[in-house]
């Protein structure tokens, strides 16, 4: 039974891995408003007021409290500062109810950056981040990043199964964009 499982999920992996980001580079980014945690405490994030300070990193993930999830979220901690010294905010969305992204926010976003819950999968759907099975429906969010400039255009887009590479790549398209933008 195990292995079942465990060719499961790699095969899981495997598919999200190899998909691409349904939004591109100079797509508009669908705007949204969504529960969010920061630190504990919720509060509604507004796409649109973020955008008014910089380019925003929305990052689409499949669960919090799992190990890649995890892990992703303390490297975005942990570049927190490089993000906003180019002017830059981090949100990550999952599935997640408000109550789990309250715990997740403070334990492994380490009060730096917030989560938002999005169990109804609105905001997931919208930027296609959604892993779904036919006639099941939406079962959890793809891994997926995108920078949003300030006038809401994306200018990267990436679906990929680890986590480092968003982190990466995110600060990489910032420092890009910044430096046509300054």
């Amino acid at each position: 039974m195990k292995s079942s499982t465990v060719l499961l999920g790699l095969g899981l992996a495997l598919l999200v891995s190899s998909a691409q980001a349904a939004l591109k580079p100079g797509d508009r980014a669908p705007d949204f408003r969504i529960e969010a945690a920061l630190g504990g405490r919720e509060f509604e994030f507004s796409l649109a007021e973020a955008l008014k300070k910089g380019p925003v990193v929305l990052y689409f993930y499949p669960k919090s409290f799992t190990s890649v999830c995890t892990a992703e979220a303390h490297e975005f901690a942990e570049n927190m500062e490089a993000f906003a010294a180019m002017g830059a905010s981090v949100i990550g969305v999952s599935s997640d109810t408000i109550d789990v992204q309250r715990d997740f926010s403070q334990k492994e976003c380490r009060d730096r950056f917030p989560v938002g819950a999005n169990p109804d999968f609105g905001v997931i759907k919208a930027y296609d981040a959604a892993f779904s099975i036919p006639l099941k429906g939406p079962l959890f969010a793809q891994r997926v990043s995108y920078v949003i400039a300030p006038d809401g255009t994306i200018i990267h887009a990436l679906v990929d199964s680890g986590a480092e590479k968003h982190i990466e790549d995110a600060l990489t398209a910032i420092r890009e964009w910044r430096s046509e933008h300054k």
